[in-house]
């Protein structure tokens, strides 16, 4: 989806690459040498690409455990819809749920990479996630090993319904954790994450509902 594509750019623009008091405060983000960092224009103004080293602002608010808490539990819950999706080129038959996997995918990688590199910048790098979901309890994942199994084994229309019912209530998941985030963190990249994850995937429940009931 366009506006999800540029928010992430804007979160990257933020986050890629930091110096100043890591997780306990406010952080100066600094453009790194590799891929490019996009910074947004003004109010119709083009954007531009960051100079390597180029001071990109301080954060505007404390990090704090909620912040951390939401990401950490947010990139392996991305991750796992990006292995349900990964499944349905090669056993879906409806157009409309490549169409809905693709689009999941082209959401949901940017956020990951978007999310990993904020919590290298708050002093938290992969190595130190607990694993689990935030708001799950630290039981793993959503969908379980069963129901993906039962995912990887269907063909045809009884993949379709299953990927869908399966989605809809893995997104429900993604919203519940976005919406524990709006209420109690406090970080900029981190609330607007959540908002975008609050809007894509609620429009996207709504689209694979319709699809469920749509007639065979």
């Amino acid at each position: 989806m366009p506006s999800q594509i540029i928010a992430v750019i804007m979160l990257i623009s933020a986050l890629v690459g930091c110096t100043g008091e890591g997780a306990g405060g406010p952080a100066s983000f600094v453009a790194e040498s590799g891929a490019p960092v996009i910074v947004p224009g003004g109010p119709g103004e083009a954007g531009r690409t960051a100079r390597p080293g180029e001071n990109l602002g301080e954060s505007e608010a404390r990090v704090t455990a909620a912040d951390v808490r939401f990401a950490e539990g947010m990139i392996p819950h991305h991750r796992q819809a990006l292995e349900m999706a990964g499944l349905v080129p090669s056993r879906a038959s409806s157009p409309a749920v490549r169409g809905m996997a693709e689009r999941i995918v082209a959401a949901q990688r940017p956020e990951i990479a978007a999310m990993t590199s904020w919590l290298r910048a708050a002093g938290r790098p992969p190595g130190d996630q607990a694993g689990g979901h935030a708001g799950q309890g630290g039981h793993g994942d959503v969908v379980t090993l069963e129901q993906m199994n039962r995912l990887r084994a269907a063909r045809g229309k009884a993949f379709d319904t299953l990927f869908l019912n399966l989605m809809i209530v893995h997104h429900e998941a993604a919203v519940t954790m976005a919406g524990l985030q709006l209420r109690e963190g406090t970080d900029r990249i981190m609330l607007a994450t959540a908002k975008d994850v609050v809007s894509g995937q609620g429009i996207e429940i709504a689209r694979m509902r319709r699809l469920l009931a749509a007639p065979a």
